[in-house]
């Protein structure tokens, strides 16, 4: 697969994740939603200090250890993504690690620089243990909400598909309110999750085969024999 068509992909991803996260951020208020498809498909606005689908951990210091992770991950596979382009690996390998890469560059993005564009955003209060929310409409603005790489990245996916009650002779849950698919994510998270179950589930066919340098081959010897030595 040439390098051009994975700039490509990559490139793609980044516009429409990005396009719609700007979109989202500047247009909806925090923690407000639209209906796309009925009740089961909704544009609902969150934002993350955290990981994929709405994990967090640590407060401030544990927001920049995942920010400087996602960066280091983003430099390793700018280099694997090269290695595995020039080895030419299956192309279906490649797509899955351009969309797992696009998808990590994304979010990564938000982390670093939503913090310095907009006004408004999520800020980790230490008296309450938590980040707080904010009133309106993001702006642009030269006056950021947060340092560099302290951002939060912006959800909006949302597919409330089932939503019931368990019964009550169920252990723990009985009588409690249950939802699938809860999680809120975006594009970039897609793309990760995509990348990564395919994976799973084609290895065989997309992983690629051992090499056999390691493998013991045959080696032709000839050897010139005396007549004299020769038994009859």
């Amino acid at each position: 697969m040439k390098k051009i068509h994975v700039i490509l992909i990559i490139a793609l991803i980044l516009l429409a994740d990005q396009a719609l996260k700007i979109y989202i951020k500047t247009s909806f208020p925090l923690n407000s939603a639209r209906p796309v498809a009925g009740d089961w498909f909704q544009l609902y606005f969150v934002e993350n200090p955290g990981m994929a689908y709405g994990l967090k951990f640590g407060g401030n210091w544990g927001k920049l250890a995942l920010t400087i992770f996602r960066f280091i991950a983003v430099i390793f596979g700018t280099w694997y993504l090269g290695q595995i382009i020039r080895r030419k690996y299956k192309k279906g390998f490649i797509i899955c690690a351009a969309l797992i890469y696009a998808g990590a560059l994304g979010n990564l993005i938000d982390s670093c620089f939503y913090g310095l564009i907009f006004d408004k955003g999520m800020l980790y209060n230490a008296e309450f243990g938590d980040y707080t929310g904010y009133a309106g409409l993001a702006q642009f603005s030269t006056n950021g909400y947060a340092t560099f790489l302290h951002g939060n990245v912006v959800d909006m996916l949302y597919f409330p598909l089932i939503k019931g009650q368990f019964p009550n002779w169920v252990p723990g849950w009985g009588g409690e309110h249950f939802e699938f698919f809860r999680p809120i994510f975006n594009i970039a998270d897609a793309a990760i999750t995509t990348g990564v179950l395919t994976l799973l589930v084609f290895q065989k066919k997309l992983f690629p085969e051992d090499n056999d340098t390691g493998k013991s081959q045959p080696v032709e010897t000839t050897a010139q024999v005396d007549d004299a030595s020769q038994v009859s």
